[in-house]
């Protein structure tokens, strides 16, 4: 858990996600995903495969930021014998350019760096790629979309 400063003196926090919240959690994801301007059919399905269980929590770091006690955005990472995965990382479209992603991303790294973690992989859909690159990812290839069949999106690596 930890409080954080913003410019402007924004209080925010960011704790552990409580098991209880992967419906609240599985919605902000799908209205981060509605920001870019994705179709009905497509957020319904992205919400199909992206929904978060109440065991995905208990068994995955999953970290909430509040704002105000408002729920401005989440991460989850996916640890393995092969690899760390970035699975979630969504801001309430409300909290886009304002400094929060970059406060959760350095959230993110520190929380890795904690536990060992020196590397990350993550997929991104096209318009978050500059973001995650201004975090220091880099695209190291392109996938299949889980979502759209002919969709292709990018598949990025963050060494902390």
């Amino acid at each position: 858990m930890g409080i954080h400063y913003l410019e402007g003196g924004i209080l925010m926090l960011i704790r552990r996600a409580e098991v209880k919240e992967n419906k609240i959690l599985t919605e902000l994801a799908v209205m981060s995903e509605a920001y870019w301007g994705y179709d009905k059919r497509f957020l319904d399905a992205y919400r199909q495969i992206y929904s978060l269980t109440e065991d995905y929590i208990r068994n995955h770091p999953t970290f909430v930021m509040e704002e105000d006690g408002k729920l401005a955005g989440f991460y989850s990472i996916i640890e393995s014998d092969d690899e760390v995965t970035l699975e979630y990382f969504y801001l309430d479209p409300a909290y886009i350019g304002k400094g929060f992603g970059r406060e959760l991303w350095d959230h993110l790294v520190e929380f890795c760096r904690n536990r060992g973690i020196i590397e990350f992989v993550l997929v991104s859909a096209p318009e978050a790629r500059l973001f995650y690159e201004k975090m220091g990812a880099v695209v190291v290839g392109d996938v299949n979309s889980l979502v759209g069949k002919d969709r292709r999106i990018h598949k990025m690596k963050m060494i902390i």
